[in-house]
């Protein structure tokens, strides 16, 4: 059984963190600030593939894409014009271990998406009806057309930055999260966005014992949560977020 003070320490937190202010220098704050459910989907899936690392460096990667796209991320890619400002052949790269070519290569896969099914919602309400589904779903779409240095190639790993995706898509009611999906995925199946902050503030907690980011040890953590949000354990989120932010 959880210690009841940590029940209530991240019940705290959690109504603490998850608001408007959460957004501020998080990459979710990217898709509320463009128009269209759609175009949502597309700037929150393509701003979760960057987001890895350092904060005040993908953050302007980021923002360099929707500028580009004029604020219409998912026509941008739909027409093909990431083509001329991520050209498949220029050298180098454009963030960390994504080259212009890797960048191309996956902004190509997304628009093979939208001209076959529309949008990201529709190909993974085809595919899916839980979140751990909707992950594998994108994974082997990725792998399909060559992309999976930006996608994982599988659900091996913890596959933070689509869980995170999901949480955005599928959690309602949030000042963060945009629910876009909530009618065809339960948020009771989303499983907690884990990196090797997520995972050293779950054992500090004793929420957890395992020492690997893997899906596996995500999934447990997710259970764990349940008891304190038993129906939207991944509100805990927010909760492990505000206790780093007080006991870093």
């Amino acid at each position: 059984m959880m210690d009841a003070k940590t029940i209530v320490l991240l019940r705290k937190y959690a109504a603490e963190y998850e608001t408007a202010d959460f957004l501020n220098g998080d990459p979710s704050w990217f898709m509320h600030k463009v128009d269209g459910n759609e175009n949502r989907e597309t700037t929150a899936f393509v701003a979760s593939a960057l987001s890895y690392g350092n904060r005040r460096q993908f953050m302007p990667k980021i923002e360099a894409i929707v500028d580009a796209a004029a604020g219409n991320v998912h026509e941008w890619v739909m027409r093909g014009d990431f083509e001329n400002f991520i050209p498949h052949d220029k050298a180098g790269s454009y963030y960390r271990l994504y080259s212009y070519q890797t960048m191309n290569t996956f902004l190509r896969g997304v628009r093979k998406m939208l001209e076959k099914y529309g949008s990201i919602g529709c190909y993974v309400h085809e595919n899916a009806d839980n979140c751990l589904d909707a992950v594998a779903s994108l994974c082997r779409w990725f792998v399909e057309v060559n992309s999976s240095t930006v996608v994982p190639k599988d659900t091996v790993s913890a596959c933070k930055r689509l869980c995170m995706f999901m949480r955005w898509m599928v959690r309602s009611n949030s000042p963060v999260d945009l629910g876009l999906w909530a009618s065809f995925i339960d948020r009771k199946s989303l499983i907690i966005p884990m990196d090797t902050h997520v995972l050293q503030q779950s054992v500090r907690l004793g929420l957890i014992s395992s020492k690997t980011a893997t899906m596996a040890t995500a999934i447990k953590l997710t259970k764990t949560l349940e008891e304190i949000f038993p129906d939207d354990p991944v509100k805990g989120d927010f909760a492990l977020f505000g206790y780093g932010v007080n006991n870093s």
